[in-house]
């Protein structure tokens, strides 16, 4: 069986090398044309269909915490840059639903990617994690916010 993720590979270097842009950029053009390509001949790969749903929700997983990091990056500079501070910082742990040692490893490091927010320690057994917040007011809802946005994104870009 042919690895489609392998061939979409080639066919980014090929393109880069076809259009003499060997760089980072030309690489992802060539990584979005060959997969473009993959997909309207999918028919040709049989089994191809789980690397276009996986793809689909990694990249689903990207675009979400992209917009989380934007959307948490305003809320830190509009608390620095205003006179009258809303940060209530504090500690708060989170039972963690992702069981897998990589899981936890990329929750907790897009946690900590985010701004105001900051994983410090993962229980033994894996079952908590600790972070701390920079909005601390509502424990609960940023509790609900991990679970119900970074967690089940990870969770559903990794089964």
């Amino acid at each position: 069986m042919i690895n489609i993720f392998v061939l979409n590979m080639a066919l980014a270097v090929a393109w880069a090398a076809l259009t003499g842009n060997i760089t980072l950029s030309g690489l992802a053009v060539g990584f979005v044309l060959g997969s473009v390509c993959l997909y309207l001949t999918r028919s040709l790969y049989p089994g191809c269909d789980s690397y276009f749903r996986r793809a689909a929700k990694w990249t689903k997983l990207i675009v979400l915490f992209l917009r989380e990091l934007v959307v948490s990056s305003l809320q830190v500079v509009w608390d620095v840059l205003t006179p009258t501070q809303k940060a209530r910082p504090g500690i708060i742990s989170v039972p963690l639903k992702v069981t897998r040692e990589m899981d936890i490893l990329l929750v907790t490091n897009l946690i900590s990617l985010t701004p105001g927010t900051l994983s410090l320690d993962v229980t033994e057994d894996n079952s908590t994690l600790y972070i701390h917040a920079m909005f601390a007011d509502d424990p609960d809802e940023i509790r609900r916010q991990i679970t119900e946005g970074i967690e089940r994104w990870v969770i559903e870009a990794t089964e």
